[in-house]
């Protein structure tokens, strides 16, 4: 079955180029102007993947983000921002909304292309990922879920995938760079400064629950993470 991708862009010229690479790219391409049809878009279906334009009317792209970032039903389905915002700042704003990726316009098909294949990549790899056990955090692999004690985790793809990796190689210092090739994977041009977003959400995530201090910064060096606080 073909990947499902919904664009969410209230051009209708950007949605069909967008679309014509989709198809070349063996997507299938599924169509919305603003915030109303996507959400009828993702009720009709859930898509595998959601590229969202960053000004749409009536709500922003960022403010959308967040809201399924709380949604069950949309909650680990990727997000790419497309933006013509391509400063450090506005990047930095996008990831922290809860974006797994940004295209900055005017993009090439085949970049486009590129970036959603990565992120497809990665959400896959999740899907073999184990169960495993720290103190008191824990994740279901077969379910793809995050507890703490009995209280569930609730994060973005990226921070599961963070997650998961540190709570693998525990009381090992990761320099950023680390970070990325293996979270991220080595052929992906993603900025360090993404390590740095992705921690602090990683963190306010495990806050309510107290665990936050799992996550070490080592001043110099890079991230920790450890039972042991």
């Amino acid at each position: 079955m073909q990947k499902r991708i919904l664009i969410v862009d209230d051009e209708p010229a950007i949605r069909d180029m967008v679309a014509f690479a989709l198809r070349k790219g063996d997507y299938e391409p599924v169509h919305a102007g603003d915030a109303r049809e996507a959400q009828s878009a993702i009720t009709d279906r859930v898509p595998d993947l959601i590229l969202l334009d960053w000004m749409l009317p009536g709500i922003s792209g960022l403010d959308l983000a967040r809201r399924w970032r709380r949604d069950e039903l949309t909650r680990d389905v990727p997000i790419i921002m497309l933006t013509a915002r391509g400063e450090e700042n506005d990047r930095v704003s996008g990831l922290e909304s809860g974006v797994d990726d940004y295209v900055v316009k005017p993009f090439s098909a085949r970049e486009l292309l590129a970036r959603i294949k990565a992120v497809m990549r990665r959400s896959r790899e999740d899907d073999h990922d184990g169960s495993v056990t720290v103190g008191r955090l824990r994740i279901d692999g077969a379910a793809h879920r995050i507890f703490a004690g009995d209280m569930p985790v609730h994060v973005g793809p990226t921070e599961y995938r963070l997650l998961h990796f540190f709570m693998t190689h525990t009381d090992r210092v990761y320099t950023r760079t680390q970070l990325l090739d293996h979270v991220w994977g080595g052929n992906v041009y993603v900025e360090e400064r993404t390590v740095d977003v992705h921690i602090r959400r990683l963190r306010k995530a495990l806050e309510p629950c107290q665990l936050e201090d799992m996550v070490q910064t080592v001043r110099g060096a890079g991230y920790r993470f450890s039972a042991s606080t």
